[in-house]
């Protein structure tokens, strides 16, 4: 029988349930003040009241990269994982009374959404470990800082203000983050950075990033956005033409979003503009010299001078050229002579010729190759109604398939000229205006055109408006006749109602090749060819009949009329 004298080991267990309240087991997973009671080693031994003390490895007194400032007597905090392990000494732990007391201090601070205090301490795939004064977090890489940042160690063991994104105490799992702290405190400065600048302020700035579109500028905590268009009145292609990164650059608040916090900056507000006098500057009509900067489908862009571009529309840029790219006719930083068209200082737009600056070559033409001249030339195209021919100045000539030979059809007269070949011809016609110039084969074979129409000097009987001459037929076409008068004289055409007052006389067929017969010159088309007509000379005649041997109202028919008119024609 156990006595207090000699107590045995239950008697101390009964002991030590009654001191600790009989609740001996209560004390595990509990968070307990202790006493140092002696430093040994590495270890510090601390008595919490326990039938045995624990033992605490001293670097749990510590934070992160410091020595641990601990000495004998000192009361901590410790955690009670076990009372009792296999060497009869309590479990304690420092570091999870540490954490169990921050989860605590987090998850209030969590539910405010205030920031908390840590050291970044360590690197795991995907980010770095952050000590919450005992609860480890975990900081992703993305939430280090605003901008990817390449070296993290000098942000590492230094205390610093995070942001809780996420925590859950069962998992032991906190996600932290910096960035969204740097982002608070720099919205902060950007707010109050904003209400001290204003529209037309002159500032400077540091170039801190430059893109396709423009550069970012520091104006001291405040990014603005310096766009491209906005860096010279001339053409930039890229930023990089005129700043680069750390350039200080002075530009001007265009436009400030205080919503958005969206600043616009401009470099060439600061210049003089200058499309200011443009329009006397460049007077319409005005010749100047340029500069070619960019080539696009549907013309060039010419620049008179830095900051001032005209369009040359590709309809302005050659006399000849059609339908061609401005590619083929110019090239980028090209020097090219230009004519004004048009100018709209308001719209900054010019319009500018290019083929204006030289001269119209279908006037040249006329000047050096007037009508009735011979000139030589390659076919270019044949088409089913005639022939193109290339000509001096780069202007071509079309031969219609009328002009081409004489005594045959339009068709037999193309089949007689190929792709490539020399011919010479005659000009017929030329007008600057509509860039056309008639030309003709077949009138070098009979002596070309009249130059006598009007009954001047010249070969062959004279041909007046209005007279009766003899002609040859020189070929039937379907509508009409090409004659001559005479064996030498001027050609002309009649046109097929012209052949006769009825109907059954108005057919080409019925006259053949060489047949001579009289009739009327009613006129001159614009190459200079006289126009017959058998019909005009029939009307004439009734109408001198009627007035000579009287009326049909005396009684006397139309055909004794004409019978008595034409005795007295056969016998003059």
């Amino acid at each position: 029988m156990a006595t207090m004298a000699n107590p045995t080991r239950e008697d101390f267990a009964a002991l030590l349930n009654q001191t600790l309240g009989g609740e001996n087991e209560g004390f595990e997973g509990r968070v307990v003040k202790g006493t140092v009671t002696a430093i040994e080693n590495d270890m510090a031994v601390i008595d919490v009241g326990l039938k045995s003390e624990g033992r605490v490895a001293l670097r749990e007194f510590a934070a992160p990269g410091q020595k641990a400032d601990l000495k004998v007597g000192d009361e901590v905090e410790v955690y009670v994982d076990r009372v009792e392990n296999v060497h009869g000494e309590a479990m304690l732990s420092r570091d999870r009374a540490r954490r169990e007391a921050a989860w605590d201090k987090l998850e209030a601070e969590f539910g405010q959404s205030t920031r908390v205090e840590g050291v970044i301490f360590g690197r795991v795939k995907g980010g770095f470990t952050v000590d919450l004064n005992g609860a480890v977090a975990f900081l992703p890489g993305s939430q280090v800082d605003i901008r990817p940042v390449r070296d993290v160690t000098p942000l590492m063991d230094i205390p610093q203000p995070f942001q809780i994104l996420k925590m859950d105490r069962r998992r032991g799992n906190i996600v932290v983050s910096r960035r969204a702290v740097l982002e608070e405190t720099r919205a902060e400065q950007r707010s109050g950075l904003i209400q001290s600048l204003a529209e037309g302020q002159v500032i400077e700035g540091v170039v801190k990033n430059i893109t396709d579109y423009g550069a970012f500028v520091d104006l001291g905590g405040i990014d603005g956005l310096l766009h491209v268009t906005d860096l010279s009145y001339k053409r930039v292609g890229h930023p990089n033409e005129m700043i680069n990164i750390g350039d200080v650059v002075k530009v001007q608040i265009i436009r400030i979003n205080k919503d958005t916090q969206r600043i616009s900056l401009g470099m060439k507000q600061l210049e003089s503009d200058p499309w200011e006098g443009a329009a006397v500057k460049y007077p319409i009509g005005g010749k100047f010299s340029g500069r070619v900067t960019n080539i696009t489908e549907y013309g060039a862009f010419v620049e008179l001078e830095a900051g001032i571009e005209g369009l040359v529309h590709v309809s302005e840029m050659s006399w000849t050229k059609k339908n061609v790219h401005p590619g083929k006719i110019v090239s980028t930083s090209q020097e090219v002579d230009v004519v004004i068209l048009e100018v709209d200082a308001d719209k900054r737009r010019i319009s500018l010729g290019l083929k204006q600056a030289i001269n119209n070559p279908w006037d040249s033409f006329a000047e050096q190759h007037p009508i009735g001249s011979t000139v030589e030339g390659e076919v270019k195209n044949a088409t089913e109604f005639g022939l193109f021919i290339g000509l001096d100045g780069d202007v071509d000539g079309m031969v219609h398939m009328s002009d081409i030979a004489w005594g045959v059809t339009g068709e037999e007269a193309l089949a007689l000229h190929h792709k490539g070949e020399t011919v010479k011809a005659i000009v017929l016609d030329i007008d600057a205006e509509k860039e056309r110039i008639s030309l003709g084969i077949k009138q070098l074979e009979r002596g070309g055109v009249s130059s006598a129409p009007a009954g001047g000097e010249g070969a062959g009987p004279k041909v007046n408006k209005n007279a009766v001459v003899t002609v040859t037929v020189m070929a039937v076409t379907d509508g009409g006749l090409d004659v001559q008068v005479g064996d030498d004289g001027a050609i002309g055409f009649i046109k097929r109602n012209d052949l006769g007052r009825d109907r059954d006389e108005q057919r080409p067929e019925r006259f053949q090749v060489g047949q001579k017969f009289d009739a009327m010159v009613t006129g001159f088309d614009r190459s200079k060819k006289p126009t017959f007509s058998i019909k005009a000379m029939q009307i004439a005649e009734e109408k001198q009949a009627v007035a000579q041997y009287g009326s049909s109202d005396s009684g006397a028919s139309l055909g004794d009329i004409l019978g008595e008119a034409l005795k007295a024609r056969q016998n003059s």
